[in-house]
């Protein structure tokens, strides 16, 4: 009982040391339970932090690409509106330059068109002699004798006034197609010689032409009033005061409007490069009366040139590139000094050629304008030549200007033209009493400066012409030279 007893204390004794370090462990086994479980949770809510940042990173990048896209496409559309503007602008410009080339004013047949231009010119001069062909707006060689024309003489002349109106589109077939153009001045004189008549210019017809154009071919056909093929219309000097009566006219240069037809036909027609054209006309012809030696019966058609239908006949070849041009003119016409009814007396012979070769162009180099001619032949009266005296005269002239633009709206321009027939022809034609002058040789000089904006033009010119001369068969050569300042204003439409 006692050893029963004993163990089974024993036992308990076993059983309490064992629990006791049993108690340590189990602690320890729960808190490391514990621990493990708590870790495992933070783990988790770590693991869903990350995920939700991933998540929130990505969006943020979305958003950013997002963004970039619309930044792009809105660059995108800024640069395409500014070139769709640019574009507009230019096609806006484009319609008006066109408008404003073409000018359409009203209509007339089907399909034709009507536009009105011109320029309406004044000037206000001061001159200290009387020049030949008028004075003002067409003053050129000083009048002789200089005695008599030595007067200063000062006014305002408004007879370069120009109007004219271009028909187009009118039809002749499939192929040819034109239009025509009339044009006219105050040239035409004074509307009587009472003190209002210098302020009442009659008006003067100077171009009125029909023409047929093939636009396949490159050809042109030009049939009624026109410039002759000795005229360079295209390239007249630079002048505010002399439009309609250029610098050096009848002085180094010449040409005259004339009833007649002139084909032009382009010779390298939709090529590239050099741009080749010849003109061939033919022209009514004129002459100072049946009679050179004093003549009056020069109306209705009754002068040597237009004696048995002897034209004028001209041919000029042109050459132009982009900023020059250049052409070679030649002129033929046969004169009956007998008149059409052959009943007047031979003045000197009976029969003139007259014939003439020119040379001429402009050269825009940059800022700068040159342009110029230089012609010779014989006859050449009625074109203007040797100072429009008539008979078989040889001459030989030209002209030469020079221009400079500068600030873009500013110009100055220098002129000078000589003039100078064979005396010995000049003095055996126009030598008719011993008061009778013979023009031997005229220079004629100018300097201007100009102001050109939009459709206005205004300037100042200063003229100097020196002309030598003899009176009578026998005389001594004289000289005479003469001046002209002016002021003058220009308005185109």
């Amino acid at each position: 009982m006692v050893l029963t007893r004993f163990g089974s204390h024993r036992t308990v004794l076993v059983l309490g040391i064992a629990a006791a370090l049993a108690l340590p462990m189990g602690a320890h086994a729960a808190q490391k339970t514990s621990t493990t479980k708590n870790q495992s949770t933070r783990e988790k809510q770590l693991e869903s932090r990350v995920t939700q940042l991933e998540q929130e990173l990505a969006e943020l990048k979305s958003m950013i690409q997002e963004q970039k896209a619309a930044t792009t496409q809105v660059a995108q559309t800024a640069q395409t509106a500014q070139a769709t503007a640019e574009a507009t602008s230019v096609q806006v410009e484009a319609a008006k330059k066109s408008a404003a080339e073409t000018k359409p004013a009203f209509t007339t047949a089907p399909g034709v068109s009507v536009a009105l231009h011109g320029f309406i010119s004044a000037s206000a001069f001061g001159q200290d002699k009387t020049f030949t062909y008028g004075n003002g707006q067409n003053a050129e060689i000083p009048a002789v004798p200089a005695k008599a024309n030595s007067g200063a003489l000062s006014g305002v002349d408004v007879r370069n006034t120009r109007f004219w109106l271009d028909f187009t589109g009118a039809k002749l077939n499939e192929n040819w197609g034109g239009g025509g153009r009339i044009e006219m001045d105050f040239f035409g004189g004074f509307n009587g010689t009472g003190a209002y008549s210098q302020q009442q210019p009659i008006p003067r017809l100077r171009q009125a032409y029909m023409e047929l154009t093939n636009p396949n071919s490159g050809s042109t056909v030009r049939i009624g009033q026109q410039w002759d093929l000795m005229f360079p219309l295209d390239y007249v000097p630079t002048s505010l005061s002399h439009i309609a009566f250029p610098l050096g006219f009848g002085s180094g240069l010449i040409g005259w409007r004339y009833p007649g037809v002139v084909w032009m036909q382009d010779l390298n027609h939709g090529s590239d490069g050099l741009k080749w054209r010849l003109d061939v006309g033919a022209f009514e012809g004129n002459w100072s009366g049946p009679n050179p030696a004093g003549g009056t019966n020069t109306i209705n058609y009754l002068t040597a040139g237009n004696a048995h239908f002897q034209p004028q006949v001209e041919a000029r070849l042109r050459v132009a590139d982009k900023n020059w041009m250049a052409y070679f003119v030649a002129h033929y016409a046969s004169l009956d000094l007998k008149g059409v009814n052959n009943s007047f007396p031979t003045p000197i012979r009976d029969k003139i050629k007259s014939v003439g070769y020119e040379v001429g162009g402009q050269w825009k180099p940059g800022p700068w304008t040159f342009k110029g001619l230089v012609y010779a032949g014989n006859g050449l009266g009625q074109i203007f030549g040797a100072m429009s005296q008539f008979g078989d005269i040889s001459e030989a002239g030209g002209f030469v200007q020079a221009g400079y633009t500068f600030m873009s709206k500013w110009s100055v321009n220098a002129f000078y033209s000589l003039n100078k027939p064979n005396k010995t022809d000049v003095i055996r034609w126009t030598i008719t009493s011993p008061a009778s002058n013979a023009l031997l040789k005229d220079e004629q000089a100018a300097l201007s400066l100009q102001y050109a904006s939009g459709a206005y033009e205004l300037g100042i010119e200063w003229i100097y012409d020196n002309l030598h001369y003899q009176t009578g068969a026998t005389g001594a050569r004289k000289g005479i030279n003469g001046n002209q300042v002016s002021l003058s204003a220009l308005y185109k439409f």
